[in-house]
């Protein structure tokens, strides 16, 4: 009994142990639950803050992204307009500008061009005192245009005068000063002259045959003004004359517009307005209502000793031994002289300025129909591929094919000079104050020196 009595309050023991061995995983496990899931809490709350800072800052972000774009977008609309201001104040100045030079056409269709222009009274003020100033404008027989030519201006006459060379001295005397041309251009504008382009005297076409044809022209100018063209001869600046107080080649400055380049007596080179083109440029600049549309002159060029100043003659590479007549002067490379003067050519021809034959060598047109050819033809391949050819021609020391009477087509000469592609013949009169004549397969006009 006493040992069933042990054996039962063992079991109980066992029990009781086992029960609280029971309760005690059981807290234990309460407790790891109550951890894991606090750590849970723990974790979803972290995970909430960090989900809200990042959103945060993602929305942060994207707020940012959004006002740098909407900054970018009022920037590029302010420079839109800041630039369509620009534009329109620039297409005004340049309506302005044509005004002056009496285009009053293309002034009006210029500011008509500008968006809303009709509701701008300003503007709309401008295009009725254009077309006000348009409609007093008076016709202009174009076959009473004057034509004056000049030669190479002399810089410092001290200089030129000082040269023994008889063919220097008879240039000096056929030659304005720059001081002189300056004043004559001022004198010109106070008289009302008016610098037209020889195109300005007709209206070109073609015929049946493509080829080009002439009629008299319709040339508007303010009542009293009276046009007259330009030309400047032999612009090549010959070796004869070098040294002798006068410019040596044209050249392009920083702003790309044609100056002269002037060799002082010591030797060192200075650039600005020294002959024909800059001292023009210069006075058209300060007085623009002096060129009409913006008119320049004609440039006559010879080939013997290159064009502009620049030795692109193929002969002035060549050694005296090799036939080079001017080989004492030096032998050139060529082809870097020639590069230098397309250059030039090409700021003349954006400047305004055209280009004509003044015959390759000088020699008188007035000489027999085979040299006439000979000359006319080393013009075209040594001088003519350089500007692009012309289709104007200053006769050699101003001395024409034929009479006063109109050209023939039995005359050789002229047969073969037009089918070179020449339409402007220029010759010198200086008996009459204009000498013009407008045929339908040629313009002929007399040129003239003035005081």
């Amino acid at each position: 009994m006493s040992d069933n009595r042990k054996l039962t309050r063992e079991e109980e023991e066992l029990r009781r142990r086992q029960r609280a061995k029971r309760l005690k995983e059981q807290r234990r496990r309460r407790r790891q639950k109550a951890i894991i899931l606090r750590i849970v809490c723990v974790i979803i709350f972290i995970g909430m803050i960090l989900g809200i800072v990042f959103g945060m800052k993602s929305c942060s972000k994207e707020n940012k992204k959004r006002a740098q774009q909407a900054v970018a977008r009022q920037e590029e609309e302010t420079r839109m307009e800041e630039e369509k201001k620009q534009q329109s104040e620039n297409i005004l100045i340049k309506a302005e500008q044509m005004a002056a030079q009496y285009d009053y056409d293309g002034a009006i269709a210029a500011m008509k061009g500008l968006e809303d222009y009709e509701k701008d009274p300003d503007i709309t003020a401008k295009i009725t005192a254009f077309e006000k100033d348009k409609a007093g404008m008076a016709a202009y027989d174009v076959e009473q245009v004057e034509h004056f030519f000049f030669r190479s201006l002399i810089v410092d006459p001290e200089l030129a005068n000082a040269s023994e060379d008889a063919s220097v001295q008879t240039a000096n005397q056929n030659t304005m000063t720059v001081d002189a041309f300056n004043q004559l251009l001022q004198k010109l504008y106070d008289n009302g002259y008016i610098l037209v382009s020889i195109r300005d005297l007709v209206k070109e076409g073609k015929n049946d045959k493509g080829e080009a044809q002439f009629e008299k022209g319709t040339l508007m100018l303010p009542p009293g003004k009276k046009p007259f063209v330009l030309s400047q001869e032999d612009v090549s600046y010959p070796f004869s004359m070098a040294s002798t107080g006068r410019g040596s080649r044209i050249v392009t400055g920083e702003d790309k517009k044609p100056a002269v380049e002037y060799q002082q007596a010591d030797g060192s080179a200075i650039t600005g307005d020294y002959d024909v083109v800059p001292c023009l440029d210069t006075f058209i600049e300060n007085h623009p209502d002096f060129a009409y549309h913006n008119a320049r002159g004609i440039l006559g060029l010879t080939g013997y000793n290159g064009v502009l100043g620049y030795r692109t003659d193929e002969d002035l590479g060549k050694s005296t031994e090799e036939g080079n007549v001017y080989g004492n002067y030096g032998t050139f490379d060529t082809a870097a002289e020639t590069k230098s003067a397309r250059t030039v050519i090409q700021a003349l021809k954006d400047d305004g300025w055209e280009f004509a034959s003044n015959g390759y060598s000088g020699m008188s047109y007035a000489s027999t129909l085979d040299r006439v050819q000979a000359d006319a033809q080393k013009w075209q391949e040594r001088v003519g591929i350089l500007t692009g050819g012309s289709d104007i021609l200053l006769y050699p020391g101003g001395t024409d094919i034929a009479s006063w009477t109109d050209y023939s087509k039995n005359d050789q000469k002229y047969v073969y000079l037009k089918s070179l592609g020449f339409n402007f013949f220029c010759n010198i009169d200086n008996s009459n104050t204009y000498w013009t004549q407008i045929r339908s397969d040629y313009v002929r006009q007399a040129r003239k020196k003035t005081e």
